[in-house]
């Protein structure tokens, strides 16, 4: 078994955005957190910007990982995200984790 998998994402709404962008997260965490191998994922908005949001996603192993971006509703964001937001997301490897 491979190890875990952290991913943070970076979405700020595009001008216009903001309602539907939020909308599309907020639909996003309770069929995110329902996966097999999913063992964090939250949404934070950004205190000085509140346009910007930040996904903080814990995956079990690289299989559930990309099973989530199989899923019906990953791939249902996947259609919308480019019209509502910029977007960075990053996927990063354990440094010094407690």
């Amino acid at each position: 078994m491979s190890g875990s998998v952290k991913v943070f994402a970076v979405l700020t709404a595009l001008e216009g955005k903001y309602g539907e962008l939020e909308a599309l997260l907020r639909g996003m965490t309770v069929p995110s957190r329902a996966e097999p191998g999913n063992l964090r994922y939250d949404l934070w908005q950004d205190t000085e910007n509140p346009a910007r949001f930040v996904l903080d996603e814990l995956y079990q192993d690289e299989e559930a990982a990309a099973a989530h971006k199989a899923s019906p509703h990953f791939q249902h964001y996947l259609s919308k995200i480019n019209e509502l937001a910029s977007r960075m997301p990053m996927a990063v490897k354990k440094v010094d984790v407690a």
